[in-house]
């Protein structure tokens, strides 16, 4: 006879690297932001007026009617070869542009479902619990949730307007496995590293036998001028690559890619077998005929046009409402000038705490994430990101307008 089951009993015994897992912070705070009638500066969406749609079309149809029994099939671990030699041949020629020869093969090249999952896939080769991993201080909190399930000790370097602390790196990198760094516009501080900071950075860790991971989804979206060669271009042995077709072409078909030194690229290879043994071979196709005949050459630059304009008015809403922020700064809201990329760094009047204010700023009808989850340890209270590409310039200035009178509203209680 059988025993009925008791439904209050959980039989499910969870792996313990699963308390290490935690929802994410950003991603539970912008449950706020979905109330109608927000003026969301919380997202790090790239804007939906950039995304390729008519190409796209043409390109579907041009996949299914010239290579449908492939597109729909199972694929090769590694990507589309063809994709592959495409993204070789870009990024030898942005390397090239900015005056640095990197000979990379298509070879040492996988196409992964998003460049979220190259962070899973390094976090799980090179990580072991207890491995101490170097990175920014802050940093992507989607690199640190990608690496917090193999528990590592994850230790944050100081940086500044120009880069790394140099002294604080070399101060923390003994047994490190690696440096994770954003240096183009990174999230959340839109900040960049120049040439020096980035010769100084790649032979730094050269000499201490620190490995890069860099991570490089906002490279394209420059304003004014190209930011510098890549780190791994200096030193491809030393440092894994990261790259994204979400911000310049559509984050929907989760496409992204690695380029790995010979010694590891093996054991990544692995791992994405085991994962999800490839990518979409159907969006892989998409990508590579849209991207033929130079269209990101043409269709680039309107990116970066439109992400400009938006951050002018953002920066001109700034200036309008928080006119003492140059002469009291700690009296007022600061901010950076990001010379690219999707976001800007601001810290509020002293005393305040950004995460008590979103819920009053999102009463007032505006939203921005708190700057403290992007921290390794205890974060800048007082600091947020802004992110301007997905608000209209008419929005902007009613956004930041709202946002200047609920920092008022609560320095005066």
């Amino acid at each position: 006879m059988n025993m009925p089951s008791n439904p209050s009993r959980n039989p499910w015994t969870l792996a313990a690297r699963a308390a290490k897992m935690n929802p994410s912070v950003i991603r539970e705070l912008l449950k706020l932001t979905e109330q109608p009638g927000i003026i969301s500066f919380a997202g790090g969406l790239p804007s939906s007026k950039t995304f390729p749609v008519a190409e796209f079309q043409a390109a579907c149809a041009k996949v299914l009617r010239d290579d449908a029994a492939a597109a729909l099939q199972y694929a090769a671990s590694e990507g589309y070869a063809p994709l592959r030699a495409l993204v070789a041949q870009q990024l030898q020629e942005q390397s090239r542009a900015a005056g640095q020869i990197w000979e990379v093969d298509p070879a040492q090249i996988m196409i992964t479902t998003g460049s979220q999952q190259g962070l899973d896939l390094v976090a799980k080769v090179l990580i072991d619990p207890g491995s101490r991993v170097l990175v920014e201080s802050p940093t992507y909190l989607g690199a640190t949730m990608a690496f917090t399930p193999m528990e590592p000790d994850l230790v944050g370097v100081a940086g500044n307007d120009h880069g790394l602390d140099l002294d604080d790196f070399q101060a923390k990198s003994k047994g490190a496995r690696f440096l994770y760094v954003l240096p183009n516009f990174q999230n959340p501080t839109g900040r960049s590293m120049g040439e020096a900071g980035r010769a100084a950075l790649s032979a730094s860790a050269a000499a201490l036998g620190v490995p890069l991971l860099e991570d490089n989804p906002y490279g394209d979206l420059w304003f004014d001028q190209a930011p510098p060669a890549c780190l791994t271009a200096r030193n491809p042995d030393g440092g894994i690559y990261l790259g994204s077709f979400s911000k310049v072409l559509a984050p929907g078909l989760r496409l992204g890619f690695v380029v790995a030194p010979k010694t590891v690229f093996p054991k990544l290879l692995q791992a994405k077998q085991a994962a999800d043994l490839h990518s979409p071979g159907f969006n892989q196709r998409l990508i590579y005929e849209v991207m033929q005949n130079g269209f990101l050459d043409r269709h680039v630059p309107t990116i970066r046009s439109l992400y400009k304009a938006q951050r002018d008015a953002m920066l001109l809403a700034l200036d309008t409402h928080f006119p003492s922020a140059q002469t009291d700064p700690e009296a007022s809201l600061t901010w950076n000038t990001p010379a690219g990329g999707m976001f800007l760094w601001a810290r509020l009047p002293a005393a305040m705490d950004a995460t008590a204010l979103l819920p009053h700023a999102v009463a007032k009808g505006v939203a921005f994430v708190p700057g403290a989850p992007f921290f390794t340890a205890q974060g800048d209270p007082r600091s947020l990101r802004l992110s301007f590409v997905t608000s209209s310039v008419e929005d902007i200035h009613r956004g930041v307008a709202a946002l200047a009178a609920c920092i008022q509203e609560q320095r005066n209680k």
